[in-house]
């Protein structure tokens, strides 16, 4: 039996001949593309993207690219005073011309992309001078807008919250006036090489109507530009929004100055009341120093530590003293009142007893009250087998005791009697006065 052998022949020539026995229309002939190795969208085939190096500015080496800017603000968030700073809402705008962005179009319309195409193309670099923290919005997707015409120029918008320092100068507070500005800056390019400016001159900055502040009144907004230097980098151009507000002084009237006006007339109450009277006067004086010591307390509290004085603090702080005098006031009448009754009482152990007896220098009529006060002479006198004791008053006159009694000492006890009682008498006329006087000098001075 013979057997035919045979050579075997490759697998490749054997792939191939089945390749080329297939149908022409068949799936295996088919070669489908990867579109994902396709990187590039039309729109970047349009701007020709991937043909320029947009890490370097538009027209390197040449004269510096002028970029215009405008600014829209939307609102104004917050002024804080204790960190010096105010939170603000906008939406900047940049304008300049980049011919490598330039393109063909029949219709001489521009094109507007999102903020996809921003990363890959050249943008000028700006910041905000002094500020503490600022994001682009994002909701429902980044707050970016491009948009490039045919002859290359470019609009790129973006909305932006900033918070930024304000230095402010509360000496005047609260009835102050406030002035901030918002700076706007290149971070990397000189003038040399990016000269920024306002788009529109004084109009490139518009404001919502419907902008408003609890505290504040917005008076004016206003741009200016000038140019900022660094020790190590050179000249930068720099855009200023400035923007003056003046507090509204309603809300402090009523929660500082109302109330502390209140406390000092409070205090002259105690002046109409009887000096005898130690638990209604004293009471009353401690009340308002504690009351005011809260007042000024609660008013620091919302305050930055500045080390200088400002205008409601001078305000407070000497209704503090009027409210603290007439407590001292008190004391004085008190002292003054009890070095009286011990003269009264070494005059009476002076005095002989005058029972029953009519002495030129007496005055005949008394209410009880001054007869309690002024002092009782007691004298044990037997009526019907009993003993009574007897009580009068006898006032003498300055003179009259001196010949009669011949005592020194009496002199000195009319003229402390006459000191002590008009202290409180003068005290109603001069503690408003003097108040008065105080609020006219501060009112107008600070208004």
């Amino acid at each position: 039996m013979h057997l035919k052998v045979g050579c075997q022949q490759p697998y490749n020539v054997q792939r191939k001949r089945i390749m080329f026995l297939s149908p022409p229309h068949s799936p295996i002939l088919r070669r489908i593309p990867d579109i994902t190795k396709n990187t590039m969208s039309n729109s970047e085939q349009l701007l020709s993207i991937n043909d320029h190096d947009f890490t370097m500015r538009p027209g390197f080496g040449g004269p510096a690219v002028p970029v215009g800017v405008d600014v829209q603000v939307e609102s104004l968030d917050t002024i804080s005073e204790v960190d010096m700073d105010f939170t603000m809402t906008l939406y900047i705008r940049h304008y300049w011309k980049d011919e490598r962005l330039s393109f063909h179009s029949t219709t001489n319309k521009s094109m507007t992309f999102d903020g996809r195409l921003v990363k890959k193309i050249w943008v000028p670099d700006m910041f905000f001078v002094h500020s503490k923290k600022s994001f682009t919005h994002d909701t429902t997707t980044d707050n970016v807008m491009l948009r490039v015409y045919p002859d290359g120029k470019v609009l790129y918008s973006q909305r932006v919250t900033v918070t930024s320092m304000c230095s402010m100068d509360l000496s005047r507070f609260p009835l102050d006036t406030q002035t901030c500005s918002l700076e706007i800056e290149s971070y990397a390019y000189t003038d040399d090489d990016l000269m920024l400016y306002w788009k529109k001159g004084n109009n490139s900055l518009s404001t919502d109507e419907n902008i408003s502040l609890s505290q504040f009144l917005i008076q004016e907004f206003q741009t200016t530009s000038k140019l900022a230097f660094y020790s190590s980098t050179g000249w930068y151009n720099r855009l200023y929004i400035t923007f003056t507000l003046r507090r509204h002084i309603f809300f402090f009237l009523l929660q500082t100055y109302f109330p502390a006006t209140l406390m000092v007339m409070l205090s002259w109450v105690s002046f109409w009341i009887d000096r005898r009277a130690v638990p209604a006067r004293v009471p009353l004086g401690i009340t308002t120093v504690l009351t005011m010591s809260t007042i000024i307390t609660g008013v620091n509290a919302s305050m930055p530590r500045v080390s200088y004085i400002k205008a409601v603090d001078i305000y407070l702080w000497v209704s503090f003293v009027f409210v603290f005098l007439s407590v001292i006031e008190y004391a004085a009448v008190n002292y003054l009142s009890t070095v009286q009754e011990r003269k009264e009482k070494k005059l009476r152990e002076r005095l002989p007893c005058t029972c029953g007896m009519t002495h030129p220098g007496v005055m005949g009529s008394y209410s009880e009250e001054d007869v309690n006060n002024t002092g009782n002479y007691g004298c044990m006198l037997e009526e019907n087998g009993a003993m009574k004791q007897q009580r009068m008053m006898v006032h003498l006159d300055i003179e009259e005791n001196n010949q009669i009694t011949g005592h020194v000492g009496s002199s000195a006890y009319s003229s402390m009697w006459v000191d002590t009682h008009a202290i409180d008498k003068y005290s109603r006329v001069i503690f408003p006065g003097s108040y008065t006087l105080f609020n006219i000098i501060y009112w107008s001075c600070y208004l």
